[in-house]
């Protein structure tokens, strides 16, 4: 995947999120839960797209 590829869906999830709590109200509480799911799943996708992730799941501990 193209490195431009990735900044533009970075930047739309980034912008998505950032419209997500500025114009929706809803609790604290669940902005924070939003946040960090939206978070983790951006950087699992990033690990998995970089093959950090496929290499972490060969280690036994």
């Amino acid at each position: 995947m193209p490195l431009i590829t990735i900044l533009i869906v970075l930047i739309v999830v980034g912008v998505l999120l950032w419209l997500v709590n500025t114009y929706i109200p809803m609790d604290h509480k669940i902005k924070n839960i939003l946040n960090i799911v939206v978070v983790v799943v951006v950087v699992v996708w990033l690990l998995k797209l970089f093959g950090v992730f496929g290499y972490l799941m060969n280690i036994h501990v």
